[in-house]
């Protein structure tokens, strides 16, 4: 008896250890894989082509609810089937399953979003969906539907065609417009369970994002996660004040185990007080990631697809300045940071460094962050990684640093980081990994408190030796174009070589180019009569934003045309000026007009009809861009094109990556 108390002693521990809501000392970093409406942007085969740009700086990556949804397109949050259609706005199932797998092969763990607060209905009021998974057959009815859903109206459609619901009230708070679910049901139970099982097991989701806690009591995120132990769980309690969000995290206790973490809303908002007004005293606000008890717990942010500014007037509450100085923030925090995914697209350069620092320093999410001295125009803290200290300074005066242990080691408009010579040993490359166009030139610093050390380097991928290249502290050495290139650099101190870096760099030989884009609105309602009509003089409004080039909403008014395949299209020119460079559009016929949905990462000439569809009050649009390869208009003729072309319309002078290529009108693949 003694020994079988034992076994089951050991696993209840080992069942409770993996139901911790968030791993202790966790030292890695996450990335929002999505923003709204990023339907092209974030398709799964999209995602699995950036692969290699991610896997060295995030080891999570929170994805969009990804099964089919009441409607088309839609970013997941209004769900409708759980097991058996995984056909969404996003890819197929077999794109999704691709792409989990790919990210497992290479040690990053995906995120599902689990929107179960409510759920839509085939065609009535009623009718959820019948599947089978596994043999099982799941389907929920009225009776799981809070009795007070909808305030009274869902009641009231019950009477009206004889059916009953719970007798339940809701838990939490009511969502308007589609059935909130009675988590009391032991069919909801059942069916929740199965699902999230099935998410595990299946697909290989990591761990969950649990979509409006608010919207039920937060003991049943405990109920299921304790029955299906993801590795990693975080629930949107949105929400500023401190007490509601540590009061949420406590509510998922089951056993006395925390089973949740939680967004830390309350430092996104004080980070948001501080870069949007230039108020840096304002960092020093109340956020899960300062108390000690709760740190591990806290998922740090600042910005999501809910705050963010979505164009068109949905200005939401975005982060409107010092947006590199905020992931700076974070990014030298205890918490496990969450980079949204347009920051990472448009300040990538800055955060592949701090998530470089990050880690390099052993920074974790149980590691702590005293304020050192602010003022007026900057803040200062000091956090103590595994690996050494990091002075961060945010803020206009952000060279700022108190003593000469501190050396500075990367930093951009209104952040820096210093690293503790006397706490860290290691050499540093400025330029992280990844992609870029042109030559580069690499900055190379001796950390250490030994003024003897010397920085050697390599850059065949062989670690460097006593014999290796020197360089001086603070020089800078170059990087070749037209090649993939592994930089090692190291420390020499006493004959032995130490605190190696590595980067990885593809160096394209790029040269900008110009685009046209092409608008017809021949098939939209006579809401866009104007962009129709051929007097006096049609126009229609191109908003566009990329990384090189924005305009103001409503954009400018765009009146020169021309014809193509019998049909009058509005067209003007953008230049692509980097191999990374892509322009996002919102055609609109005016300030409080009619708009088009979002035209996302157009990088060749594109051909887009608008259609008198509408994705809720915004128009879709087909791209009707012929298929029949990537026009040069140049060279006149596809098979006198001397560039290739990725399959997303990137354009290179010679490819650098294997990979799938079109090249003289041919897909080629490159190995």
């Amino acid at each position: 008896m003694k020994k079988i108390f034992t076994l089951l002693t050991l696993c209840c521990i080992a069942l409770s250890s993996l139901a911790q809501g968030w791993q202790d000392n966790y030292k890695g970093v996450m990335l929002q894989g999505f923003y709204w409406d990023s339907f092209d942007d974030t398709k799964w085969t999209n995602l699995e082509a950036q692969t290699n740009d991610i896997v060295d700086f995030f080891d999570l990556v929170w994805i969009p609810q990804s099964a089919k949804p009441s409607h088309n397109p839609s970013m997941g949050y209004d769900p409708l089937y759980w097991f058996s259609d995984y056909t969404s706005s996003f890819g197929t199932e077999k794109e999704l399953l691709s792409l989990i797998d790919t990210w497992k092969k290479n040690g990053i763990g995906t995120i599902a979003d689990i929107v179960i607060n409510h759920r839509g209905n085939v065609s009535n009021w009623f009718d959820f969906p019948t599947e089978t998974y596994e043999g099982a057959t799941y389907t929920m009815g009225a009776t799981d539907i809070v009795k007070d859903d909808d305030k009274g109206k869902t009641q009231a459609e019950a009477t009206k065609q004889g059916v009953s619901l719970s007798q339940n009230n809701d838990t939490g708070e009511g969502w308007d417009g589609m059935r909130d679910l009675d988590h009391h049901s032991p069919n909801v139970q059942k069916t929740v369970k199965a699902y999230l099982n099935m998410l595990i097991n299946k697909f290989g989701y990591s761990g969950f994002r649990y979509d409006m806690v608010k919207g039920y009591a937060g003991s049943f995120t405990g109920l299921y996660n304790t029955a299906t132990q993801p590795q990693f769980s975080v629930g949107e309690y949105f929400d500023s004040n401190l007490a509601k969000v540590k009061n949420w995290i406590e509510s998922t206790r089951t056993g006395g185990v925390i089973t949740s973490a939680a967004f830390d809303f309350p430092l996104r908002y004080a980070i948001r007080d501080a870069v949007n007004n230039g108020n840096w005293a304002a960092l020093d606000g109340q956020g899960l990631a300062k108390l000690t008890d709760y740190a591990r717990y806290a998922v740090t942010f600042v910005e999501n697809h809910d705050t963010e500014d979505r164009g068109g007037g949905n200005t939401q509450d975005p982060i409107r300045n010092n947006i590199s100085a905020a992931n700076a923030y974070i990014m030298a925090m205890p918490g496990t940071p969450c980079v949204f995914l347009k920051h990472w697209q448009s300040c990538k350069k800055d955060i592949k460094n701090m998530i470089t620092v990050r880690k390099l320093l052993g920074i974790s999410n149980r590691s702590t962050a005293t304020k050192l001295v602010s003022g007026n125009d900057f803040y200062a803290m000091v956090t103590k990684g595994d690996m050494g200290n990091l002075l961060t300074v945010v803020g206009p005066a952000a060279t700022f640093a108190t003593q000469s242990k501190w050396i500075k080691i990367t930093g951009g408009e209104n952040w820096a980081y210093y690293a503790d010579k006397n706490t860290s040993s290691f050499a540093w490359a400025d330029l992280p990994s990844g992609s870029y166009d042109g030559v580069q030139s690499v900055t190379l610093t001796a950390v250490t408190g030994n003024p003897n050390a010397k920085i050697v380097y390599s850059i065949d991928g062989s670690d460097p030796k006593a014999s290796s290249s020197i360089a001086e502290n603070e020089s800078k050495i170059t990087i070749p174009e037209g090649k993939a290139t592994t930089l090692k650099v190291g420390l020499l101190i006493n004959g032995t070589v130490t605190g190696i870096s590595t980067r990885h760099y593809d160096i394209v030989d790029f040269q900008p180019y110009d685009i046209s884009v092409y608008v017809n609105a021949d098939n939209a309602d006579d809401t866009w009569a104007e962009a129709k009509t051929s007097s006096p003089t049609p126009s229609i409004n191109y908003y566009y934003w990329g990384s090189a080039t924005s305009s103001p909403w409503p954009g400018n008014a765009v009146t020169t045309t021309t014809e193509r395949g019998g049909k009058r299209y509005f067209v003007k020119q953008f230049r692509i000026n980097s191999s990374s460079d892509a322009i996002n559009f919102v055609f609109n016929m005016g300030m409080n007009k009619s708009q088009t949905v979002d035209v996302m990462n157009i990088r060749q000439d594109t051909f887009i009809d608008i259609s008198s569809q509408k994705d809720d009050w915004k128009y879709k649009v087909n791209n009707t861009t012929a298929i029949r390869g990537i026009e040069c208009e140049k060279a006149g003729n596809t098979n006198e094109s001397p560039y290739y072309y990725t399959l997303s319309g990137q354009r290179l002078k010679k490819p650098v990556q294997p990979g799938i290529y079109i090249h003289k009108g041919k897909k080629i693949i490159i190995k």
